[in-house]
This record gives structure tokens, sequence and C-alpha cells, in this order.
């Protein structure tokens, strides 16, 4: 057994996670895949387990615009608003008051850039408390997972490409890019990226899934695992591309396997080297990301986020990417990110390799399940690194 496949084992063993499924690819396909636990009662985790991905969802949605650029549809400085008019009725929210939100109009437009990179100003309430203070004060406001058209309808905690907020950016991104392609959402996707890449087993409904979909878990403080639930509407009026999809470990590979080679995938080009390398790229513009990138204020749904702590980090137009390495670790332009029940990934183009290391608990960034997800990154740059 190798040290990789003990590393996964233990992980599971230790009870840090109910099952984890851990993939490596380089440019021509899957190196390594290990998988250890049951997704369920009736299946062991493997390749195929079916996973409720969350905001890996996003970077799928981030290569949605991308394929839009590429086909001058769009441009990254293009106003949300000339795509979508109901963007510009969005209002910076300033304070909640005893009288009710306060608001004022926003000193600059959202572009598709903002939306990409999270600096359009809408933030998930459980990381913002202005955003939390706003949705308990405002019984008409639906949050991002009921589905609903008006669950896209978050206010601005800032201006424009002021700031970074983490939120329901990308959700805009999927809105936007349909309303230009004219097909609908799922369609699109499946047609465009899902078909022409081989994710037969990603799904917009988790019923497709069936018995392939993981159970989930909640780890409470003593380390005890719990069933839990926790899944965007089915049949909504909107599909989120922030976080609608469910698919298999070996789905998502092949996905960062077209970003690793740029935009190829087996001969075929999906979508151009020079739109694609919008997604390698930083576009923040200058604005700097926050220590720590993502704050939580609930402890039982997440803990505080950084992604490859102590590193300075920026974003491009699908990912966090790092601006330098750790010996032994990924290189300097990786490029990251995950699913809030723990599914992570990240593509080191330096080296040519792309990993999957996924389960299905909260809260995210479980410090047992990080520490073992290191560890798992230093032995893939070691057997794997070039």
């Amino acid at each position: 057994m190798s040290s990789l496949d003990q590393i996964i084992d233990n992980t599971v063993e230790r009870g840090v996670a109910p099952f984890l499924v851990a993939m490596v690819t380089d440019r021509e396909g899957v190196v390594w895949e290990h998988s250890a636990g049951q997704a369920n009662a009736a299946r062991a985790a493997g390749p195929d387990t079916v996973f409720t991905l969350f905001s890996m969802t996003k970077a799928i949605g981030s290569l949605m615009a991308v394929m839009a650029i590429d086909r001058g549809l769009i441009t990254l400085d293009t106003p949300v608003g000339d795509v979508l008019p109901a963007f510009d009725e969005l209002q910076v929210l300033e304070a909640v008051t005893a009288e009710g939100p306060r608001y004022r109009k926003p000193r600059t437009r959202a572009t598709l850039r903002h939306l990409l990179t999270h600096t359009s100003g809408m933030g998930y309430e459980p990381f913002y408390p202005l955003m939390a203070e706003y949705a308990e004060a405002t019984p008409s406001h639906s949050t991002d997972v009921t589905g609903t058209h008006a669950s896209l309808n978050y206010p601005l905690l800032f201006d424009p490409g002021q700031d970074f907020a983490y939120g329901v950016s990308t959700d805009w991104v999927g809105a936007l890019v349909a309303e230009l392609d004219g097909r609908p959402m799922d369609r699109l996707l499946r047609e465009d990226i899902l078909d022409p890449l081989g994710m037969t087993n990603t799904y917009f409904e988790r019923a497709q899934a069936g018995d392939h979909l993981a159970d989930q878990a909640l780890k409470h403080p003593d380390g005890t695992l719990e069933p839990c639930q926790v899944f965007p509407a089915a049949n909504p009026e909107i599909y989120h591309m922030g976080h609608a999809l469910y698919g298999s470990a070996a789905d998502y590979l092949s996905f960062l396997r077209l970003v690793l080679n740029r935009g190829e995938h087996d001969g075929h080009t999906i979508v151009g080297s020079d739109a694609m390398g919008l997604m390698f790229e930083n576009q923040l513009g200058g604005v700097t990301l926050p220590t720590p990138v993502i704050k939580s204020y609930i402890p039982s749904m997440s803990y505080d986020i950084e992604p490859c702590p102590g590193l300075r980090k920026t974003h491009t137009a699908g990912f966090f990417r790092t601006e330098e390495a750790t010996p032994g670790m990924r290189g300097v332009g990786s490029l990251t990110w995950a699913g809030v029940l723990n599914s992570h990934y990240w593509i080191d183009p330096s080296r040519g390799i792309a990993a999957v290391f996924m389960t299905q608990m909260l809260p995210f960034c479980d410090p047992d399940l990080m520490a073992s997800l290191d560890d798992f990154e230093r032995a893939v740059c070691e057997k794997f690194g070039r």
C-alpha cells in the first residue's frame, strides 16, 4: 500500500471523516485514485460516488462566463446591468436600524469581472454580520439556497470593486450567461461542458444520482459524527451556479484536467487558450484579500477559511490563486477552492497535476481534516512532482 493510500485510509479509520474519495490527474489522465469508507448504506465510496458539490459548482459557472468571452458575447468589463437590468436596482446596505435597512445608491456599476472575483459587493449571511442582521430584519429576503429568482437579490455590502465578499456573485454569472446564450442554464451546461468532458455523473437534481448520492454528516466538537442533510432546493425557479451541482470525483477531475490543459480536452478545444488564461491570472484589480479570506460566524457550519494559510493569495476569473510556494507543496500560480461539505481540490500548473480530496461533512475546514489534506498534498507532490 502506498503512502497516499495510507493517508486516505488512516483519515477515515481515525474518524476524521466519514469517508474519502481522492484522485490525482496529470495532463493526460488519472494517475492515482483511492477511496475509503462507506458513501452510504448501499455503496462504498469510490470515483463514481456523487457529491453535493456546493461551491465546487462555482468554477464551472465561471467557465461558462469564460466561454461566453471566448465567443465574443461579453467582456470582463461589461456592466452586469447591461445584460440583466435588475442588477442595477441593487443598493448598498449601509446599516440595519430600528426603522429598517438603510441603503444608498452604488457609486460604481458591477461588471462581470466583479462577479467572477467576488468583488461585486454581495456576501453570504453566515460570513458577514451586517448581512445576517439584514436577513433577520427582512422577512421578504430569500436566501440563495431557496432557488427563487428573488434569491439573487442580495443587497451590496460595499461599492463594486472596492472589497472582497464571498456570496452569490457566481449565481448572477450563471443567469447572465444563460441570458446571453438563450438556452436554459441546465441545457447550456450539459451541451457545452458536461457532455464534451464526459461528465455523465454530474447533475442539477439530486434525484438523478440515485443510490450513488453520498450521505452527509455533522461532526460535533467531541468528534462524533451525526447524519445530516443539507441540499440546494430541488426543481428551483433558477439554478444557482454558485452551488447547484451534484457530481462525482471522477467527473470533477475531468473538469480540472480541462483547466490544466488550458481549454483542451482529449485533443478537442473546448475554449480558446487566451480566454482560458483569465482563469489563471489575477483579476482582483487592486483589491487585497482579507485574512482570513472568509471569517465564519457559525462554527457548526464552518471554521474560518484560509486556503493555503500564510501564503499570499489573489483571485482569478475562477479560482483562488497562490502567489507564493511552500516547499514540498503546490507551486506559485496554483489554483484552488472547495465545497462547504469539505470537498477540496487544487490545480498545480507548475507540476502539471490536479487533485481532489472529497468527503461530505460539516463543519467546513475541520482542522483535523485540513491536516490530513496537507499530508495528502505533500505526498502527491513528492510522488508526482516534476
